[in-house]
């Protein structure tokens, strides 16, 4: 264990505990089938005693699990134990997770005196030694727990059968300076250290949570607890795939390893994100949607040239397959070319100048430029003609429902019309444009901002749709946010019949704005 840390996840126990994060039985078995297949050491599947569901989601955890040792949680009680260890028993390899809150303000929770603490843990960590051969015992705000205690707590645990030592810094209000020294003086000084091993779980509330989880491996902890994307209590907790490629990129400073295939990374961050109703932020470390993105012109030029100019690692270990140059008002000549080369443009750098500056008086409009952008931008002057446009909309909506739409639509110069009922008066709209113009576009965004104050305020409206990998975005405003909406789903798929009919330059394509703005 000098050069290995265990991976602890705990996203279906603590990250499970995000308000509002609650997954499905289903969607816990795929979680944990995922982590499994990915190489995670310990899977925490969930805190048996706190629903009949949640002892269900762990017992069939238990039973599917091929690889690694499913882990269940419980208070300091034998009730909790051994409900954990009924959940748990069935796995190849189980374990049990007890705690207790040792700091001076978790021990006035129980109006529990040192004594009677330490008395207790010895009890319970017997008990569910007893039962099974692996069992963690954890000291909730280890951090903040005066030292003495805190170093007698943990002998105790020891000596009464604990394999694993957790050290929580429960509130994430350690430094890493800190972190580092508590496992280091633990190791130290605790009597039978030697025979466990040390783990820590960080909390993120200062933002310092890997940071704290890999300085405690500095200090000697063999076991980081996280979760995929982070998920977990108040601001989070350490990210697995923030450890792992830690671990990976700066093997250098850090001789340690785990055995989590990265590759899986990606595809289990966004599921989790997708289960759990949690999306990623753009800037997130490694799964973010920015993490390999490059805007800027000095970037891009660099990345086209060499990639190691301006990233550590590469996409393919986290399983994508490629960087994204990302096109915006940042943006230089070399990634423009780039981009155009790809949609089949190839310019000479007289035409590259002249489409430079018209690029940048676009992307001063746009936060982001998209492809179809581009195509509009190469056919600017050519004559505007979509192919679908809104003739008239009525819709009805409010409490009785049902929700409908009356459209007419011109379609390649024919007048058509539909009736047709939603799920709210967008989605009765959107469907009355579907049932006259058929597509299997997958709706990705739809957002709406009012341009100005007060009830009579013009929205902005911006729909982006998918189609096998392509993607359109269209955007419209008006007083009525209905209109908007519809307007906006129009010149999506507007857009996107361009980007199916043209891929080059030598295609027949019918020129698109990039907005739409109606009255």
């Amino acid at each position: 264990m000098t050069d290995r840390v265990l991976i602890f996840d705990t996203t279906l126990r603590d990250g499970e505990q995000s308000p509002g994060a609650t997954m499905t039985h289903a969607e816990k078995l795929e979680i944990a089938a995922m982590l499994d297949d990915m190489g995670v050491d310990i899977i925490e599947a969930g805190f048996p005693i706190a629903s009949e569901g949640d002892f269900a989601a762990v017992a069939a955890i238990a039973k599917a699990s091929r690889n690694a040792t499913i882990c269940g949680l419980s208070r300091a009680n034998f009730k909790d134990i051994d409900r954990c260890w009924e959940a748990v028993k069935h796995a190849k390899k189980p374990r049990i997770h007890t705690f207790i809150g040792t700091s001076a303000l978790h021990r006035a929770i129980p109006n529990l005196t040192m004594d009677q603490m330490a008395e207790r843990i010895h009890d319970c960590v017997t008990h569910a030694r007893n039962l099974c051969d692996d069992v963690q015992w954890s000291s909730m705000d280890a951090t903040r727990t005066e030292w003495d205690f805190l170093k007698r707590t943990v002998e105790i645990a020891i000596k009464a059968g604990a394999t694993t030592i957790n050290i929580p810094d429960t509130v994430g209000y350690t430094a890493p300076v800190e972190s580092a020294d508590l496992i280091r003086r633990l190791i130290a000084e605790v009597e039978g250290a030697e025979t466990v091993i040390f783990a820590t779980h960080c909390h993120n509330d200062l933002g310092m949570a890997t940071a704290n989880s890999l300085a405690a491996v500095e200090g000697g902890a063999r076991q980081i607890e996280c979760t995929i994307n982070g998920l977990g209590e108040r601001a989070g907790n350490t990210a697995l795939e923030e450890v792992v490629m830690a671990l990976k990129v700066r093997a250098d400073i850090m001789p340690y390893h785990s055995n989590v295939d990265s590759r899986k990374i990606m595809a289990i961050s966004r599921r989790v994100a997708t289960v759990s109703g949690f999306p990623v932020q753009f800037n997130k470390a490694i799964v973010g949607k920015n993490a390999f993105a490059h805007e800027s012109g000095i970037h891009q030029d660099g990345m086209l040239k060499n990639a190691e100019t301006f990233e550590i690692m590469r996409p393919t270990d986290v399983g994508l397959t490629e960087t994204s140059l990302v096109m915006g008002k940042h943006s230089g000549r070399a990634a423009l070319r780039s981009k155009l080369a790809e949609l089949g443009f190839e310019l000479a750098d007289n035409q590259l100048a002249d489409v430079f500056v018209r690029f940048k008086e676009l992307a001063d409009r746009k936060k982001e430029v998209f492809e179809e952008d581009l195509v509009a931008l190469m056919r600017q002057n050519e004559a505007v003609e979509d192919r679908i446009r809104l003739k008239s909309l009525r819709v009805v909506c409010g409490t009785s429902g049902p929700q409908t739409a009356d459209i007419v639509l011109d379609i390649d110069g024919t007048e058509r019309t539909a009736h047709t009922t939603g799920d709210g008066p967008v989605d009765s709209a959107f469907n009355a444009v579907k049932a006259l113009f058929d597509h299997k576009a997958r709706l990705q965004l739809y957002q709406v901002h009012a341009v100005t104050e007060g009830t009579d305020a013009q929205a902005t409206v911006t729909v982006r749709l998918e189609e096998d990998g392509r993607i359109a975005t269209g955007q419209s405003a008006d007083t009525d946010t209905v209109v908007a909406s519809t307007k906006a789903y129009i010149n999506a798929l507007n857009r996107l019949i361009v980007r199916r009919e043209k891929t080059a330059p030598d295609h027949d394509t019918k020129g698109v704005s990039y907005k739409d703005v109606g009255a």
